[in-house]
Formats: structure tokens, C-alpha cells, sequence
């Protein structure tokens, strides 16, 4: 069983570990989101899959035709958290959750989300920020650069109070808004 306090592996390796293209998409994708290793890419693929086997029971549950009650709500809880996320629309269908790329998981980290938002010239420089204590999402401070931010919070995440770059005369900051 194992000891319940203990943190467990949250990713799966590649099966073929020296496939060149793959992994040369890997390092395209990490340089592109600032991500620390491939580890990170890994658990975001990771996550993925975890929504692609629950929609492949979600469809098995349907087929089989045994409680279509049970399917739907199963259905609609595996798309409200998507949608929470901002992975999907609000239209979306199950096939929406089996076309989902890893980008998209990506996307919706609170490093991306602070670079796309102009808080740090690149993502390396978001993910510092981040670590360092000078990001915030609605007042209060959030240290995680893997950190999932739901589309409700996506516009609260600012500098936190606190940080001298939350004053306007940082010399960061002036480099940050190219003046």
C-alpha cells in the first residue's frame, strides 16, 4: 500500500527513451514553455492521458448501455473541470477531450499565463518570478510554476503586494514594458 504522506511518481517515462524526433519535439516544447526539464512536459502528458482513459470509459459506460445516468453525470463532471480550466469551451463534446493536445495543458500554467500576460519578458523570467514570490493570483502569493490556474483566476494573476516589482519605478519593469 504504502505510506499515504509519501508524494508518488505523477508522469510516465517514453517507452523508447533515444526516438530522435521525439525528442526533438520535447526540447522545442520545453524551450518554448520555460519548463525546468522534461519531466514537467511528461506529467502534462501525463494529465492528459488521465482525461483521455476517463473519456474512453466515459464512451465504454454509453455503448454499454448498463446506466446512461451514471455516464452523463460522468460526462459532465469530466467537462466542467475542463472547462474550469479553460481547456475546453463550453460547447464542447467528449471527442473535444480525445483531440486535446499537450500545448493546451501547457498553456493554462501559471508560468505561461504570466509571460502571455506581459508580467516577465520571457518564460524563464516568469518561472523566476514565480519561485522568488512576486507573483500573485487575487492577493495572495503563489510560488508554483506548475501551478493550473482556472479561466475564473486568469485575470486576477498580478504582481504580489509585497514585491518590489509591484511598484511602478522598478528598473525591471521598465524593461518589461520597453520604455
Amino acid at each position: 500500500m504504502g505510506y499515504p504522506g509519501k508524494n508518488h511518481k505523477t508522469y510516465s517515462t517514453p517507452k523508447r527513451r533515444f526516438e530522435k524526433t521525439r525528442i526533438e519535439e520535447e526540447v522545442k516544447i520545453v524551450i518554448e514553455y520555460g519548463l525546468r526539464n522534461k519531466k514537467e512536459l511528461w506529467k502534462a502528458q501525463s494529465a492528459l492521458r488521465k482525461y483521455r482513459k476517463a473519456t474512453r470509459e466515459i464512451l465504454a459506460l454509453e455503448s454499454a448501455g448498463t446506466d446512461p445516468a451514471r455516464a452523463e453525470t460522468k460526462k459532465q463532471q469530466l467537462l466542467n473541470r475542463l472547462e474550469r480550466y479553460g481547456m475546453v469551451g463550453s460547447e464542447a463534446d467528449i471527442d473535444d477531450v480525445l483531440a486535446l493536445k499537450t500545448e493546451q495543458e501547457l498553456e493554462r500554467r501559471l508560468q505561461t499565463i504570466v509571460y502571455r500576460k506581459g508580467l516577465a519578458r520571457s518564460p524563464k523570467q516568469a518561472r523566476q518570478f514565480i519561485t522568488h514570490g512576486h507573483i500573485a493570483i487575487g492577493g495572495r502569493k503563489v510560488t508554483i510554476p506548475g501551478y493550473m490556474v482556472p479561466r475564473e483566476q486568469e485575470g486576477q494573476v498580478e504582481y504580489y503586494g509585497h514585491s518590489p516589482l509591484a511598484t511602478e519605478s522598478h528598473a525591471e519593469r521598465s524593461r518589461i514594458s520597453g520604455r
